[in-house]
């Protein structure tokens, strides 16, 4: 890699760039692209995006959009559109380009492949024949969303997008409502209110955060309760690209006998001190209070 320098009157500078890449091996190969600053692509994704022998595109209008961007020639090679509609008949294309051992470059429309995009029938079949598939790490909309959130990140679930229809939507939201994780979600900016709406139906409480334009011009982070996100947002909806995030359930009010059956499961299976760590995790008791009753539930046992 070669670089140079210049400056100029502004005091800016002017950088000039050249990569030497050699050709990758074959294989399948998914990039990571923007979600938002074109400048947030890897050296290494660049250099595959340069030299793979075909190159596949959830919007192929994008990709070579993002490669004119960063000075990358199409030089003749053939860009297949693969996307929700058009996946079954092209992906056998793709996989005979694999068969004569060529490289293959798959970019998603913004973000990382195989997150909510229609990739992941992709890999599996490249990988169940013997192809080898290789992931370049990049950006990705939900793990930017759930780093900027300030919600705890030592356990998320990635959900997708709801369904759009309201009563599909409620039976969805219950599907992930009590589990015990940050919960990540994308949506689109005209349903975020019906989202929160429903949300608020069930536990108006939860707290939310709702990250809009994530890396882009107008980026913008709402953090609160989904009542009072559900307040801010305007009738029609926002704009621009949405991920939304919910914080973990409150815990669940337990007796003593809701204790004791959650123990006498755990404890035929696990030492005392392990049952006593997950059951008060799971309803929200002090961890010494749980121990001594799993020890009396033991002596009692015994």
């Amino acid at each position: 890699m070669e670089d140079g320098a210049s400056t100029t009157g502004t005091g800016a500078r002017t950088l000039s760039l050249t990569v030497s890449a050699s050709a990758p091996e074959p294989g399948l190969y998914l990039v990571a692209t923007p979600i938002g600053a074109a400048r947030d692509i890897t050296l290494r994704a660049l250099d595959v995006l340069n030299t793979a022998d075909m190159l596949a595109a959830e919007d192929t209008r994008n990709l070579r959009h993002l490669m004119d961007i960063h000075g990358i020639p199409v030089r003749g090679r053939r860009i297949v559109a693969y996307h929700d509609h058009n996946a079954d008949r092209q992906r056998p294309a793709i996989l005979a380009a694999l068969g004569e051992g060529r490289s293959v470059a798959y970019a998603s429309d913004a973000g990382t492949p195989l997150v909510a995009d229609p990739g992941y029938r992709l890999a599996r079949d490249a990988a169940e024949a013997g192809f080898a598939v290789r992931a370049l790490p990049g950006p990705s909309a939900a793990l930017a969303a759930l780093s900027v959130s300030g919600l705890p990140s030592d356990r998320f679930l990635f959900v997708g997008f709801p369904p759009a229809a309201a009563g599909a939507r409620r039976t969805w939201i219950e599907s992930w409502r009590k589990v015990d994780a940050t919960v990540i979600a994308f949506e689109s900016p005209r349903r975020v209110k019906q989202l929160l709406e429903n949300l608020c139906e069930l536990e108006a409480n939860r707290l939310t955060v709702i990250c809009r334009e994530l890396t882009k011009k107008f980026e913008e982070v709402l953090r609160g309760t989904a009542t009072e996100l559900l307040e801010q947002i305007p009738g029609e909806g926002l704009r621009g690209e949405i991920v939304v995030l919910f914080g973990r359930p409150e815990p669940a009010a337990a007796d003593e006998g809701s204790l004791r059956e959650a123990l006498s499961e755990l404890l035929d299976g696990s030492p005392v001190k392990e049952a006593a760590a997950e059951v008060a995790a799971r309803f929200g008791r002090p961890r010494r209070e749980i121990y001594a009753l799993a020890l009396e539930m033991k002596k009692e046992r015994e």
